[in-house]
């Protein structure tokens, strides 16, 4: 049955976790399948709280098995454990506990910032959002998940090597916003070539073994796109919501839109859309140019229903800040591209209490 049994696992490659690019078997959801005769068993083992999404991966799983030859009858068993639900705090506020290792215990809210394709400046707003909540009074961090491309190190100014206290990693504060990146670790000039696994255990450390204390707000600088890292963060962390970043142009609009269906086949709620790089306005003359043409991000909002949060200018000036560490809200802080990002911090505040006001208390035990 050894040549029955591999060629289901090649036809369960063609399966994928809704929103995910990779399929399962690449994941790991595939614990075990074993054949006997014509009958199958397979074991699904998902860490997720989407119970659609569950639900759909059984059933494509089902007619993935089925429609190889020499297949009669198709069995399969989910294992399946929810993220943990995040409670107020740690002094003995309540907290619910879930199966799996407690990885953020004392962030009240998680926001992750992403984007269908690159180049839109997405580490650049995820950097100013946080500081824009830290200025609000905020206690935050800020979790750079892009392994292949962490920003965060330059974004901040910091070059060091975090230190290491009782086994637990110590982030470091800059402008009153806790950091950490993979980018701390690893040489600037080194590839990060690695598997999903890989990616996966990297991002549960920088979660789980990293003392990040309590915190108002995380800020999750994710990879563009979707893949592995998406889904390691959706699935280990109940997100409060995700900003979606873009610029005017429509093949930027066309990948956020992938990005907003993504999240929301997982269950995440869109806090809403970022439009970067817009209006240019010229520091000699002050005539406006839309060189990404202008309004799109405003516009996809509206299409897809969800909150257009705001407009950040194109300027040089925020590129240099990001460049020699001194973000724009931090570098200019009282000028109109501070009072922009400070604008969408008190929206993404909003959002997140709003909705964690309207989320159902639960304990999985």
């Amino acid at each position: 049955m050894a040549d029955l049994e591999d060629r289901i696992w090649q036809a369960l490659k063609a399966v994928k976790f809704p929103g995910m690019s990779r399929d399962i078997v690449s994941f790991g959801f595939v614990e075990t399948v074993t054949a006997d005769g014509g009958r199958v068993g397979i074991v699904l083992q998902m860490t997720t709280h989407n119970e659609e999404a569950v639900a759909r991966v059984r059933d494509e799983v089902e007619r993935a098995a089925a429609g190889v030859e020499g297949v009669g009858s198709v069995e399969v068993e989910l294992k399946v454990s929810r993220p943990q639900a995040r409670g107020a705090g740690t002094g003995g506020a309540q907290r619910a506990v879930s199966q799996d290792a407690t990885l953020l215990p004392d962030v009240k809210h998680v926001v992750a910032v992403a984007s269908g394709k690159g180049g839109v400046g997405k580490s650049t707003v995820a950097a100013n959002l946080a500081l824009a909540l830290a200025k609000l009074g905020h206690r935050v961090g800020v979790l750079d998940a892009d392994i292949y491309g962490p920003s965060m190190p330059m974004m901040f100014g910091i070059t060091d090597r975090p230190r290491i206290e009782a086994n637990r990693v110590i982030p470091f504060e800059r402008y009153g916003v806790k950091v950490m990146s993979l980018g701390f670790v690893v040489d600037t000039d080194t590839p990060v070539i690695w598997r999903g696994p890989m990616v996966m255990k990297a991002l549960e450390q920088l979660m789980g073994d990293v003392e990040w204390g309590e915190l108002d707000y995380m800020i999750v600088d994710l990879p563009p796109g979707t893949g592995d890292a998406q889904l390691t963060i959706t699935q280990r962390v109940p997100l409060s919501g995700a900003v979606i970043v873009t610029t005017p142009q429509d093949v930027a609009l066309i990948d956020a839109r992938k990005g907003l269906a993504m999240f929301r086949k997982v269950n995440v709620p869109v806090v809403g859309i970022v439009e970067n790089m817009s209006t240019f306005v010229c520091p000699h003359c002050g005539e406006e140019t839309d060189i990404f043409k202008k309004g799109g991000g405003e516009r996809t909002a509206r299409l897809l229903e969800t909150p257009f949060l705001g407009a950040i200018p194109l300027d040089p000036e925020i590129v240099l800040g990001g460049d020699l560490g001194k973000p724009i809200v931090v570098a200019q802080p009282d000028g109109r591209h501070a009072e922009a990002f400070r604008k969408i911090a008190e929206a993404v505040a909003r959002e997140a209490e709003a909705r964690a006001a309207e989320r159902p208390k639960m304990s999985i035990v």
